[in-house]
């Protein structure tokens, strides 16, 4: 083989090589166009101040009790919504773990299409059932069970949280309870322990960093959430997205450097409750190489 042909095969060589990196440029396109690029502009302006560059926008939210109220509120139902939700997810993914394989199948396929009910159409079905006109609730104020009830509160607004995270922490904890193996169950059974006991000593253990992950990453869900809470209360409850949205958008206060600093804090917050949920999800990780090893 001669010197021409050597070098047009190591050319070759290295385009095959590239070849990958070429298909994904169209994606790294699209992730700088629309993550990197606002996310930079977001950080920019939030330092950008009437007298120069600055962190006054960052003080302001920090010495201010509205703000910080907001961050308050968004964090109260963000932890109750998700509590909530993951309680009631555990349950039905313990339920799944040990139902029928047609029963799984078609309560899997149901979570997954109401995972996708979310946003302004979940707050118009809950102003129709639950609503101070509401058909479910005259019909409980007939029958004297609510008294004083308000669907456009917090408590309402925990509820319509709590609806659109059952289904997600259900998607995420189903494949954890796979761990569970049935001689566990059987072996904790010959040995005299009760269910109970066997939940609370073998069966929560491995399930644990499950648990606390998918907590993370509701917690983090409901805090980021917009449209149910702006279309239910339209904007008047404080919340961190919604006076983000009213800085950027509203016809009296417009001041987007303001809401950049906002949104700034509010991605902190969730940049490191995904670094908690990334170290729980490693922790897992090893104790299950450590279990099978």
């Amino acid at each position: 083989m001669n010197r021409s042909a050597l070098a047009r095969s190591g050319w070759l060589g290295r385009l095959r090589r590239c070849l990958p990196f070429l298909w994904l440029l169209p994606f790294a396109l699209l992730f700088f166009l629309f993550q990197i690029a606002p996310l930079i502009w977001v950080i920019v302006g939030s330092v950008q101040t009437p007298d120069g560059i600055g962190f006054d926008y960052y003080r302001e939210i920090w010495e201010s009790p509205f703000y910080r109220q907001a961050f308050g509120n968004s964090l109260r139902i963000g932890l109750w919504s998700s509590l909530m939700g993951l309680g009631i997810a555990t349950l039905g993914a313990a339920a799944l773990r040990y139902s029928s394989e047609r029963v799984r199948r078609v309560m899997l396929a149901f979570v997954t299409m109401t995972g996708n009910f979310s946003g302004v159409p979940l707050a118009f079905a809950f102003i129709i059932v639950l609503g101070v006109n509401g058909a479910l609730t005259l019909l409980l104020r007939q029958w004297g069970v609510i008294e004083g009830f308000n669907l456009y509160s917090g408590a309402g607004l925990i509820i319509i949280y709590t609806y659109f995270q059952i289904p997600l922490a259900l998607l995420l904890l189903y494949p954890a309870f796979d761990a569970l193996q049935d001689d566990w169950r059987d072996a904790a059974a010959l040995l005299g322990a009760s269910r109970a006991r066997y939940v609370w000593h073998v069966a929560l253990p491995v399930l644990t960093p499950a648990l606390l992950a998918t907590f993370i990453i509701l917690l983090a869900n409901a805090v980021g959430a917009y449209a149910s809470a702006y279309a239910l209360t339209t904007g008047n409850f404080n919340l961190v997205t919604i006076r983000i949205a009213s800085l950027v958008s509203g016809d009296i206060f417009l001041e987007p450097n303001l809401a950049a600093a906002l949104a700034v804090w509010l991605m902190a917050g969730l940049a490191l409750i995904t670094a908690l949920n990334q170290w729980l999800i490693a922790r897992a990780q090893r104790f299950k190489e450590a279990s099978h090893g």
